[in-house]
Order: C-alpha cells, then structure tokens, then sequence
C-alpha cells in the first residue's frame, strides 16, 4: 500500500518540473531567439513479483510479474529549431537563418566566450559593438577599416577571434553609414569612401543542444557539446546566413505549450488522486483495529 503512494509521489515531482518548463516557455515565448525547453519521462525499476517461466510438459509458459514503482526525469532538452525572423528595420539587428550562434566576450582578449542567437547589438562609445549585455560582438577583423575587402578573413579558428568596432571617424572623416550582407561583412563608408570593417563571426558545435543556458540569452559549451566550438562565417561551411535589421523571434509554439500544461496539469491532479485514495485505503486498516 505504501508502494502506491510513493509511486503517486513520483508522479507529483515529475510532472511539476514538466510545468515548471513549460511555464517558463510559455513566459518566455516573445524573448528574442529563445529556445524552448521539452521535458521527457522515464519509467523506473520495477519489482518482480514473479519471474518468467519457460513452459514445459504440461503448463505453457508465463511472462514475468511486475509491479512498477513510479516515473522519473528521462531528460530537459533544449529544443534548437529556428524561430521565425521578424524585420525591425534597425541596422544593428541581426538574425542568424539556418546553423550557427553569434560568439561574444566578456573581455576585449575575446577568452571567456558564450554564444547567442540574440542578434540586437549597439555601439558603445568607442564604436565598440556589443549586446545589451555590454558583451564584446567578436568576429574577423584586421584591427582598422580596410580598402580591399580581401583584407578582411573570411573564416579562421578561435584563435583569430577579435572585438568588431565601427569607428565613428576614420583618416578624419566621419561615418556616412554601414551594412552588414549575407555573410557578414560589415562595410562603412567615410568621406564618401567604402571600407571593409570585418565579418562578424558565426559558432556551431558538434551536438547544439548540449549547450548550457547562462542567462541573458547566452549559452556556454559543456562537455557533451563536441570537442570545441566550429568557427566560421554566415554562408560558409554549412553555416546560416545573417540578416540584417532582423531579429529572430523566440521558437515557443504557445498553442503545443498550452496544450501541455492541460495535461500535464491532469496528470498532476490524477497523480493527488491516487495518494488520496491510497491514504483512504489505510485510513480503513486503521480502522480494523479499532
């Protein structure tokens, strides 16, 4: 009898981390390249009451005899499906379609790196460009503004990672305007003059969703994300192309997640139901006694 209650205990705890999730998609549904989060279960042990048997000369054979004792957390993943891109019509907004996360720094040597889909950057006031966060945006750059768009990488490791600026002023002009294309080169114009400012760098890993969430819409590697972060740029090597003046809104489904909630919220419910009922069960041994 004990048996049935921590069994419908289990289910309690289950289910209430799956609407824990949901809600938190659900609040979650217009943060900009957010990525939804899906919960799965899994039975635990068993216990045999009666093993198998083989069958024999006069009786066939019978199948085991098990009584389950409860469900467990078989996995939260993040679910890495693109969301849908929305035009803001702001140059410093930028949607990755297709593979690949925008690498920033916490530091201008570009060392301790996280990674995004949460492509809404600005400028500081050294032209520096960052994320609300102040992160640095990292990327391909020669260090100034370049003629030859030769000059400017357009793939490399880690080690080629650097901060991207768009200087303000330039060999004393000031800055008429930039555009990012496809594949991220930045280009500015000063003086009437067009410069190569850099290409903004692109991550993939070898398992996505072995990325881990820090927050702030970033994620960190872990060990089970590959070997090392795969860096490129947009188009290239499989790579998603970037859009500019375009965001890439959050992938939460709100009528699935709703729909989850109902029946994750009846499994909670029938889940109290079946302690009750198994505490009324006792309550009646109890009873006997008196």
């Amino acid at each position: 009898m004990l048996r049935s209650l921590y069994t419908g205990m289990s289910g309690l705890q289950c289910n209430q981390i799956k609407i824990d999730v949901i809600s938190n998609n659900i609040s979650n549904s217009s943060t900009t390249g957010f990525k939804a989060g899906r919960v799965t279960f899994k039975d635990l042990f068993s216990q045999t009451i009666s093993a198998a048997q083989l069958a024999g000369d006069e009786i066939g054979g019978k199948n085991a005899q098990q009584v389950g004792l409860g469900v467990g957390i078989g996995a939260i993943d993040t679910i890495m499906t693109d969301g849908t891109i929305q035009s803001t019509n702001r140059d410093l907004d930028f949607a990755v379609s297709g593979k690949g996360f925008f690498v920033l720094s916490r530091d201008r040597e570009a060392e301790s790196l996280v990674y995004s889909r949460d492509g809404s950057f600005y400028t500081d006031n050294e032209g520096n460009l960052v994320n609300a966060d102040g992160l640095y945006v990292l990327g391909f750059s020669s260090g100034e503004p370049e003629e030859n768009m030769e000059d400017v990488a357009t793939e490399g490791d880690s080690d080629d990672l650097s901060t991207l600026q768009i200087p303000v002023e330039y060999d004393d002009e000031r800055l008429e305007g930039f555009s990012v294309d496809s594949m991220g080169l930045i280009t500015a114009v000063y003086g009437g003059e067009t410069y190569y400012i850099g290409r903004i760098a692109l991550a993939n890993f070898t398992n996505p969703g072995g990325l881990e969430k820090v927050g702030s819409n970033a994620y960190k590697e872990t060990a089970n994300t590959g070997e090392e972060a795969i860096i490129g740029t947009g188009g290239m090597n499989g790579f998603g192309i970037i859009r500019q003046s375009a965001l890439e809104m959050s992938n939460v489904d709100l009528a699935s997640e709703m729909t989850e909630m109902i029946i994750a919220s009846r499994a909670y419910q029938a889940n109290v139901n079946s302690i009750t009922t198994s505490d009324q069960i006792l309550q009646e041994l109890v009873n006997v006694n008196r």
